[in-house]
């Protein structure tokens, strides 16, 4: 049975979405971190959470996302260092005055967060994305229109695809969902795999920022297979 504190976790985690330890130690200041640690071991055992990298996230959210994808609250604090490796990997490929597509995800999200303040265009679908980046003074940001998917913070569709068809890429850092040998690269929603298809034909270099928890996964909808891509980007050496 739970007590009165684990009933206000389950609470607050049920009206956010997620939360992070370090906010839970914030609201208890009383209690101890191994303790709070515990709430959340029980709170998942009676299948109301999942517990995260340095904090849980509600199942009502998970099972209300439209699509095989968590949330991207839940999927930023998941192998966040991994990420950050990978990010760090691709800052070499970034060539000032070059036009650089930045494809939504957490892993773009952290090589946005480290990009140097130099002079390139930068366009993306990540709405998230192009405001880190507008932080700096000297990248031009081109945000490409379309239908907002909640779950990504990114663009897709018809709009976004017209827009495309006007401007040159000369590198496309890309996401995936997932990676298999038979499905390739894939991801669960359509219009952002006909998207990412269109920038893939349309980029001169095409490098995709992946971690490994990714690979042997097959999403719904294929957008490239090995052969389409020019470098895999992962925290360990890639045997893609």
């Amino acid at each position: 049975m739970r007590n009165d504190r684990q009933q206000q976790i389950l609470d607050v985690i049920r009206e956010k979405g997620s939360i992070q330890l370090g906010d839970l130690e914030e609201t208890f200041r009383d209690v101890s971190s191994m303790t709070l640690r515990r709430d959340l071991i029980l709170l998942e055992k009676e299948n109301h959470i999942v517990r995260t990298k340095g904090g849980a996230v509600s199942r009502q959210t998970l099972s209300g996302t439209s699509s095989n994808e968590p949330l991207y609250s839940f999927r930023e604090s998941e192998n966040h260092e991994a990420k950050k490796q990978i990010a760090n990997k691709a800052l070499v490929y970034v060539e000032k005055g070059r036009s650089i597509y930045l494809d939504s995800g957490t892993t773009l999200m952290c090589l946005a967060k480290i990009l140097k303040d130099e002079p390139y265009t930068i366009i993306t679908s990540g709405l998230n994305i192009a405001l880190e980046i507008l932080k700096k003074q000297n990248p031009l940001v081109i945000c490409i229109g379309g239908q907002v998917n909640r779950n990504t913070i990114s663009v897709s569709g018809p709009s976004s695809s017209s827009f495309l068809d006007k401007v040159n890429i000369d590198i496309a850092f890309m996401s995936a969902s997932g990676y298999s040998y038979d499905s390739g690269f894939s991801v669960s929603n359509i219009s952002e795999s006909e998207l990412k298809k269109q920038i893939i034909r349309k980029a001169k270099k095409v490098i995709v920022l992946m971690d490994s928890s990714k690979k042997d996964k097959a999403l719904a909808y294929t957008f490239a297979n090995r052969s389409d891509v020019d470098l895999i980007l992962t925290e360990k050496e890639s045997d893609i």
